[in-house]
């Protein structure tokens, strides 16, 4: 493996691809570090060291992990790319219910760049509604926050503060989805997914340094090194689920009909139809996020409501339950929107091609179906664990959520799957050219990041 990445500089084209993508990444991470006009840093710290120890502090170490820790600075990037990621998931949840988005989709080239500037315009709407909730709440945190009472973070709140810094804000994420679009063009691909995977990577440090303090005798079981071997072993252990689960598929083998040609006849093929365990990705755990976001935030500004919050704050018992919840119905509409298999089943009756024991038609959509109505059920219940782990830990065992968000959920999820699929193309590049891959044995298989 050590001699495919030395390989992979030996290729001039690759070579420049490579290092074009990391000097995108080094520009992503100098904007995360950008911080906003008129907003006193002290006091910011402060802010977010009371959020923390409050209710929502989960959530609040959830958004600062995919910034990069740039919501802890309060930077131009502080809104990270997740409004292009709702903005994306949005898009493709009405492209099976709007008639003339499908039929962009069926476009080719041409209707996929539609989409995508559609996908911009929502992106830029997306910002422009979160970063005047994130600045009103730096105008104001104790509005919300009870914790936050007598934190002045913003040294002249007003009307210019506001207006500028969801102008810088917008700007910001804005240029993170450009600047993801030039490493998919020009660089190795999957920018805007590098972008948050690099992002999450950036906070590997406080990780450890949170291990490091759970060492020395910091939260249950601390000051005990077999604690953190335990911890450290149980890393590994999800990180190989992960990949098992990213990487899963249920093979269906497809047998084509022996066809004539001239004289003589060409003899009958088997390929087969992977179905991915995993489906729909890392959609659920996002979506289930946001939707769990609303009834805290409703509860907090409601009179007489107040006390109803703890039950939705992340962590909670109630939190997990209905998170797990969404994860698996979620998964299924995910599946059910996405995968077409009468559409399948057609196209593989015009091509010649069947599956051994089930009549072409509406049998083999039927056959399709259910299997993939079992493959998803066994997917969602397994995404469902990893989802929940890092709250486990940190809800049972005391372990700090910067060191727990990487036993599991979102983070690992994306991390897991974006370096995957960079590796699949960087070993393409690497057979085509008689090099070796990564891999001696097996293959490394496509899998995109959302």
């Amino acid at each position: 493996m050590l001699k495919a990445y030395v390989n992979s500089f030996k290729i001039p084209d690759l070579r420049n691809k490579i290092l074009f993508t990391l000097a995108i990444l080094a520009l992503c991470r100098v904007a995360a570090g950008i911080p906003t006009p008129g907003v006193d840093a002290e006091n910011l710290t402060k802010l977010f060291e009371a959020m923390k120890q409050g209710a929502g502090g989960g959530l609040l170490n959830i958004f600062n992990l995919f910034s990069g820790g740039a919501l802890q600075k309060f930077a131009i990037a502080a809104l990270g790319i997740m409004p292009y990621i709702t903005a994306s998931i949005v898009i493709q949840l009405l492209i099976p219910v709007i008639p003339s988005l499908e039929k962009l989709r069926r476009e080719g080239e041409s209707g996929r760049q539609k989409i995508n500037k559609y996908t911009r315009y929502l992106t830029l709407l997306v910002c422009i509604v979160q970063g005047t909730a994130a600045t009103k709440f730096m105008m104001n945190p104790g509005q919300l926050m009870q914790q936050a009472k007598g934190i002045e973070v913003v040294h002249n709140p007003g009307p210019v503060f506001a207006i500028t810094t969801v102008i810088f804000l917008t700007a910001g994420t804005m240029l993170l989805v450009w600047l993801g679009e030039q490493i998919s063009d020009r660089g190795i691909g999957n920018g805007v997914s590098l972008i948050i995977t690099i992002n999450i990577l950036s906070r590997v440090p406080s990780a450890i340094a949170g291990l490091a303090s759970l060492a020395r005798g910091g939260g249950a079981g601390g000051g005990n090194l077999i604690y953190v071997l335990l911890l450290l072993a149980m890393f590994f252990a999800v990180c190989a689920a992960t990949v098992a689960l990213t990487q899963g598929q249920r093979k269906i083998p497809i047998r084509h009909a022996r066809r004539s040609a001239g004289r003589g006849s060409a003899q009958g093929q088997t390929s087969y139809l992977p179905l991915r365990v995993n489906y729909s990705g890392v959609m659920p755990i996002i979506f289930g996020s946001a939707v769990l976001m609303f009834p805290m935030l409703v509860f907090r500004v409601v009179p007489f409501t107040q006390t109803w919050a703890q039950y939705f704050q992340r962590g909670s018992l109630t939190y997990m339950i209905s998170f797990g919840i969404i994860i698996i119905l979620f998964s299924f509409f995910w599946v059910s929107t996405q995968f077409k298999p009468t559409q399948i089943a057609q196209n593989l009756q015009k091509q010649g091609g069947y599956v051994p024991g089930i009549r072409p038609g509406q049998p083999t959509a039927t056959f399709l179906d259910n299997t993939m109505t079992r493959i998803t059920f066994a997917g969602s219940l397994f995404l469902t664990g990893i989802a929940i782990m890092p709250m486990v830990l940190a809800r049972e065992f005391d372990i700090p959520m910067t060191v727990a968000a990487f036993f599991g959920g979102t983070s690992l999820l994306i991390m897991v799957s974006v370096l995957l699929d960079t590796m699949r193309q960087i070993e393409a590049y690497l057979l085509s050219h008689r090099y070796d891959g990564f891999l001696d044995k097996g293959k490394l298989r496509s899998r995109s990041g959302f």
